[in-house]
């Protein structure tokens, strides 16, 4: 259980998260552009989330099926995106109960997904994971099969490919995130049917100002919102 308490440091944490996100985009990006911020939960008690959810959190992240599961019904109204790793026998868990799903990195993955959202007659959103980075430890769809995912998983009626999503290594160059960038812009022009490429959600909390400048519009942030996961559910 969680200590009850006062969690005002999520309203700090989530100002100056904001005020951060604000300077970025005065100073790299069009003054219109949104970004938005997902606060990520994995291990965050949900009277912490709920906290959050208070500041103007509007969307929720989830990586782990059994953990969000037993979270849900807890929170506060909210829409919630899968962002972690997500086999393919576990889409029936979340398939109505997630607005997306970001972390689709297979055609396996998308079938699945396109079955279910089928079977409940409804459409997914989802985005495409890259591993930019090429990175064996991450999961994600190589730069350079990303388009062949795309393509194939564009013919799928029940999914609906908003965007990319991807982690970039530690430290990575300006260069790594210029490349997503010119990937997610080189996607847009192609104008595939049933891809709208308007979600570029890239950046966490040790990266988030950086990815805003090479486009991101959608940031992930756990630590730098939660606190070093100080409040865990057992």
């Amino acid at each position: 259980m969680v200590n009850q308490g006062n969690f005002d440091f999520v309203v700090e944490n989530y100002n100056e998260i904001c005020y951060n996100i604000q300077n970025a985009r005065a100073k790299y990006t069009n003054e219109q552009s949104d970004v938005k911020i997902l606060a990520v939960t994995k291990t965050v008690a949900p009277e912490i989330v709920n906290a959050a959810i208070d500041c103007g959190i509007t969307l929720l992240g989830e990586n782990r099926v059994q953990e969000y599961l037993s979270k849900k019904d807890f929170y506060k109204p909210c829409d919630v995106h899968f962002i972690g790793h997500l086999q393919t026998n576990k889409v029936k868990y979340i398939i109505n109960s997630v607005s997306m799903i970001q972390s689709v990195d297979s055609m396996k993955l998308a079938r699945e997904i396109d079955r279910l959202a089928k079977k409940n007659n409804k459409v997914m959103d989802v985005l495409i994971e890259v591993n930019i980075g090429d990175e064996l430890s991450k999961s994600g769809v190589s730069k350079n099969e990303a388009f062949s995912l795309i393509e194939q998983a564009s013919e799928l009626e029940n999914i609906k490919i908003q965007g990319l999503m991807a982690i970039p290594p530690i430290n990575s160059s300006d260069e790594i995130y210029a490349s997503l960038y010119e990937m997610f812009n080189s996607l847009k022009e192609k104008s595939i049917p049933n891809v709208d490429m308007k979600i570029l959600s890239v950046g966490m909390s040790g990266d988030y100002e950086k990815a805003i400048k090479y486009g991101s519009n959608l940031v992930r942030i756990g630590t730098k919102l939660f606190g070093a996961r100080k409040y865990v559910e057992v």
